[in-house]
């Protein structure tokens, strides 16, 4: 594949970016895709260093200074996002809602990774209420983005078991672990053409 054959991929980060990572070390040799942005909404956010020091173009939108006028933060994202020139935009840890108009702007083109077993456990506090409510897996999925909050076809899931005397954190680090196995492979998916769901095999380890 030539470098021109390759998807264009920017990535959308809030914080440490460890998803974002492993994108970016995923797509190298014969992988259908290479990184060509990573943005965040604040300058604080610790993945912008690990970017930059594996070589990939980075930039800050930071969404204060908007003061809950999201149209015209959004409006700021999709400009830097475009000029780019993306084929895909990965959500790996972005915590801001999008509207309509964003996610319609890049309509087929958006993924995320969502740290519960979709449809269950939509927004946030997902492994605390999964415990709570007594399950006995968790997991994480990769999906399209829509206008739908933690909606859009489901590309692949990976399940871990919920052990007893998991709280929260426990459980949280474990389902990352396999966050950082499942995000790559959908993406490298998505991005040879193939939108077709696949799941990763459980992983019972503790």
């Amino acid at each position: 594949m030539t470098a021109d054959a390759h998807k264009r991929v920017a990535i959308l980060i809030s914080g440490g970016g460890s998803n974002m990572v492993r994108l970016v070390e995923s797509m190298k040799g014969d992988h259908p895709a290479r990184p060509v942005l990573v943005l965040a909404n604040s300058a604080d956010a610790g993945g912008l260093d690990k970017a930059h020091k594996m070589g990939v173009a980075t930039a800050v939108v930071d969404h204060r200074p908007y003061k809950g006028d999201r149209p015209a933060f959004e409006a700021e994202l999709m400009q830097v996002i475009d000029a780019a020139e993306p084929d895909i935009l990965c959500l790996a840890g972005f915590m801001r809602i999008l509207t309509d108009g964003f996610t319609n702007h890049y309509a087929g083109r958006m993924l995320n990774i969502h740290p519960s077993l979709l449809p269950k456990y939509r927004g946030l506090h997902t492994h605390a209420r999964a415990i709570e409510a007594g399950e006995t897996q968790a997991g994480c999925t990769v999906h399209e983005v829509t206008a739908e909050l933690d909606d859009g076809p489901i590309l692949g899931q990976a399940r871990v078991p919920i052990l007893a005397g998991d709280t929260p954190d426990s459980l949280a680090a474990r389902v990352l672990k396999q966050e950082h196995l499942l995000y790559p492979h959908a993406l490298r998916r998505f991005a040879s053409g193939d939108r077709s769901r696949q799941d990763l095999e459980p992983d019972l380890a503790t």
